[in-house]
């Protein structure tokens, strides 16, 4: 290191201070092989060994690195109180349902001054969430007070399907999202009886597609279907992925009228169609399940629809599905 200038400890080295601290090294011996001064190594345990209401076990590399970041953030402003116009840029596409991730990801394709890492967005969220008692959380697509993962339990039919072909038999070219036109296919239900909607979701550019479905019958859901192949342009539908409920039971008729091979997950496997899992996850923040699809203005779900295709995705480069979905049907026509 050169004389006279100093760098924060990183993680790897506060593992390594703690490792040879716990086989008993001493100090100059740890500033040795770290080649630091005596002063870093005893300042660093002396500084975050302290007790406290909540901590009493001493010297450990992770909370000291957090102690560390949390006192640098409070000794000099976040980035985006720093930088008003960045601040207002992204509250507002917080404000419009965009994720951290993409709003980074989106920033990244302008001008350097106007980056940021969804990382930074998400510390400036839940730093002024704490410290200054605001809501910005409520803005995030799960609307968490802290960070940290949910689980999800699910629960899928088990039937019988005339014509059933499994997952395992989908060539690679639908696997691997390697051509347009090839869907997943999935029933999203609500807490109002007999309120459902038919979701379709295009696997290579994630456009989603939203229609109300009155009843859960086969018949009806292959029906809806239909309407919707009619309405796509001609060759934009090869294939659909389903799971076991009966409600996809007469997916044939598709097959028979026109030509669409069709795809069944696995029993208690809802990740294998998870891009229509992922979609749906999406349009919750809009359409939770308490929602009264009777009560809806007449441009709902068209609204939901688009906002839903207009929002970059970072799988697709921060592009939006309907950019790529266009991008397609160019190529369609030409």
């Amino acid at each position: 290191m050169e004389k006279g200038k100093y760098e924060q400890l990183s993680l790897t080295e506060r593992i390594e201070i703690y490792r040879l601290h716990a086989d008993g090294k001493s100090q100059r011996f740890i500033a040795g092989v770290l080649e630091r001064s005596v002063s870093t190594i005893s300042g660093e345990l002396k500084r975050n060994s302290k007790a406290s209401r909540k901590w009493t076990a001493g010297y450990d590399p992770e909370r000291a690195q957090a102690l560390m970041l949390r006192r640098h953030a409070r000794g000099r402003a976040h980035k985006l109180e720093r930088q008003p116009e960045l601040r207002r840029e992204v509250l507002r596409r917080l404000s419009q349902g965009w994720s951290p991730e993409q709003i980074a990801g989106r920033l990244a394709q302008g001008s350097a001054s106007h980056r940021i890492s969804y990382e930074s967005i998400y510390r400036y969220i839940y730093w002024r969430s704490g410290s200054f008692k605001e809501t910005l959380h409520r803005w995030l697509p799960r609307k968490k007070h802290r960070r940290g993962r949910r689980r999800k339990n699910g629960r899928w039919s088990v039937e019988s399907i005339l014509d059933r072909v499994s997952i395992h038999d989908r060539p690679s070219v639908v696997a691997e999202r390697a051509r347009a036109g090839d869907w997943e296919v999935d029933l999203m239900s609500f807490s109002k009886l007999g309120q459902f909607l038919l979701v379709a979701h295009e696997r290579r550019s994630r456009r989603t597609l939203l229609m109300r479905q009155e009843t859960r019958t086969a018949q009806s859901v292959a029906d809806n279907l239909s309407a919707m192949v009619v309405a796509m342009l001609p060759h934009a539908c090869h294939s659909m992925t389903f799971d076991n409920g009966t409600e996809f039971s007469k997916h044939y008729l598709l097959t028979r009228r026109f030509g669409i091979a069709t795809w069944f997950c696995d029993t208690h496997s809802p990740w294998q169609k998870g891009g229509i899992e992922n979609a749906i996850g999406r349009m919750r923040r809009l359409l939770p399940k308490n929602t009264d699809l009777d009560v809806l203005p007449t441009h709902g779900l068209a609204n939901v629809m688009q906002r839903q295709n207009n929002t970059p995705r970072k799988c697709l480069a921060f592009k939006t599905p309907n950019e790529v979905f266009l991008d397609h049907s160019v190529a369609l026509q030409t």
